[in-house]
């Protein structure tokens, strides 16, 4: 539909967006940035961060910068409350460190969600995209960096606790002497898992996108097939190791037989 001096009502649209709102209720405009919801979140600046509408080589480039823009917020955030959890160990704080990594293992879940709204891309639509993006990689990312930095510091800040203890990991697996460190070390495995799952759904959106084979490179030159070792590596190498652990040192001794009676069995 074309309306006035031939523009669409889409174009139109895109124009009073990008425009100052006059909200009926508040009687104020909304967008100028001068109410204290815009002053304090900064949305000025926040919503400059993108191409302009008119600028954009697709208009899926909005959504494609917009959903790595808060992919590096969400992993800003991330890295601030595992610097926090180093504390809370450190003081022995064990249940203000459970809060705090049951509030990471969201935030990481929405990281890998958001990966989602990604592969509503087509690839032939990524391939024009690209072309702007210079050599970026991932691997550029400063919140991947500082999640694997923060990372480290809490599994050393583990590796002190355990210390003070007196334990190693699989005797706080095997005695279940020590609940609230176990519990400790299981929302550190949730979230590691939650952050390979990010890893995961990354690569299935490359694969989607341009696709992984010995021939195919990132924009950085490295291959893409270096990704599938790159999204099963562990943040917190010790949680994982100890299932092998437990496992080698298994023994079927005092089970039952399927099928045989329990009805001896201690309660």
């Amino acid at each position: 539909m074309t309306t006035r001096a031939g523009h669409t009502a889409e174009e139109q649209l895109r124009e009073a967006l990008a425009k100052p709102v006059f909200n009926a209720v508040l009687k104020t405009w909304v967008g100028v940035g001068t109410t204290d919801y815009e002053v304090y979140l900064r949305t000025g600046e926040l919503l400059s961060l993108q191409t302009a509408t008119g600028e954009l080589t697709h208009p899926d480039e909005l959504m494609f910068q917009i959903v790595h823009q808060a992919q590096e917020v969400w992993l800003k955030l991330l890295a601030h409350e595992l610097a926090g959890i180093v504390g809370e160990v450190d003081r022995d704080e064990l249940w203000e460190a459970s809060a705090r990594l049951d509030r990471t293992i969201r935030i990481a879940d929405c990281l890998a969600r958001e990966i989602g709204v990604l592969e509503t891309m087509t690839p032939d639509t990524y391939q024009t995209i690209r072309r702007s993006l210079g050599k970026g990689s991932g691997q550029e990312s400063p919140g991947y960096n500082a999640v694997h930095t923060a990372a480290e510091q809490v599994e050393a800040a583990l590796d002190r606790l355990l210390d003070r203890r007196g334990v190693r990991v699989a005797q706080v697996y095997a005695a279940n002497a020590q609940p609230e460190l176990k519990r400790v070390c299981e929302l550190l495995v949730d979230i590691d898992e939650r952050f390979q799952q990010w890893l995961i759904a990354h690569f299935m959106l490359v694969r989607r996108t341009i696709g992984v084979g010995r021939g195919v490179n990132a924009l950085d030159g490295v291959p893409t097939k270096v990704l599938t070792g790159r999204m099963t590596k562990p943040l917190f190498r010790s949680l994982w190791q100890v299932r092998s652990e437990l496992t080698e040192n298994w023994s079927s001794a005092g089970g039952y037989a399927p099928g045989a009676s329990r009805e001896s069995t201690a309660r």
